[in-house]
């Protein structure tokens, strides 16, 4: 399991705007990378609008936002386009990254076992040193703590 101190792990994998980011890309600055289960779903849409709403401030603290699901680059699209987002989304569909940041868990819903994305945040700082991790997020005042802690 990553923790603060590690060294992020890299990645190499499509985005909603075309590009393909890895973790040099953002090498001298701040880098928030959010994990969420899935495109236009309730809680992953407030998250995904409370970090468009505050991008500037991130900015402004010369931080990247980067968020990642398993959703494929045209559910992506769809999601930024219906709610403009003004950061990447970036699919993996093959777990590789959600595996490597330890995301990819056993969940439990009803009583029934199945593989999901816990929702985690990493700040990665502009070494590529992961600074702070928050697990199973919950979205209402999620920003607030990442505009303090940046």
């Amino acid at each position: 399991m990553l923790k603060p101190g590690d060294k992020a792990p890299d990645f190499n994998l499509p985005a909603d705007d075309g590009k393909t980011y890895s973790l040099k890309d953002f090498k001298g600055k701040k880098l928030i990378l959010y994990f969420y289960p899935k495109d236009d779903t309730d809680g992953c849409t407030k998250e995904a609008c409370a970090f468009r709403d505050n991008i500037k401030k991130f900015e402004s603290k010369n931080t990247v936002v980067i968020g990642v699901s398993k959703d494929d680059i045209n559910s992506h699209k769809k999601f930024r386009d219906k709610y403009k987002l003004n950061f990447p989304l970036i699919s993996d569909e093959n777990l590789d990254i959600l595996k490597k940041y330890g995301v990819w868990q056993e969940k439990s819903m009803f009583g029934n076992k199945y593989m999901g994305i816990v929702r985690t945040t990493y700040l990665i700082n502009e070494k590529g040193i992961i600074e702070k991790i928050w697990e199973k997020v919950k979205v209402p005042g999620h920003i607030e703590k990442l505009l303090k802690e940046i």
